[in-house]
């Protein structure tokens, strides 16, 4: 027997996962965040982005996701302070992108 995956049964998959814990939540709370004038001294170490996951009325979920993936990625990198890119205020975010650095 064949089962027919429903759009109902999907919407509640999709609603668990936007609501799981963000394991990179965790990893990446010890890393500073700075502006560019800020780390003139320190260390570049590598560039890092990524797109949310998901889109439409759960973007600032996708986009808070993302923005600690991208945290968790540059401490693996052995970074301790990101320099996130700084959208145009009112301006749409879908891609989120970051400079490491080691201070």
């Amino acid at each position: 027997m064949t089962r027919q995956i429903t759009a109902a049964t999907l919407a509640a998959a999709f609603v668990l996962c936007a609501c799981a814990q963000n394991p990179a939540m965790v990893a990446g709370s010890a890393l500073r965040e700075a502006g560019p004038s800020e780390v003139m001294a320190c260390t570049y170490l590598t560039d890092i982005q990524m797109t949310p996951g998901v889109y439409g009325p759960l973007l600032q979920q996708g986009l808070a996701r993302a923005r600690n993936k991208v945290k968790a990625d540059a401490m693996q990198a052995g970074a301790n302070t990101v320099v996130f890119d700084q959208a145009a205020p009112g301006a749409q975010v879908y891609l989120v992108h970051a400079k490491a650095y080691r201070c």
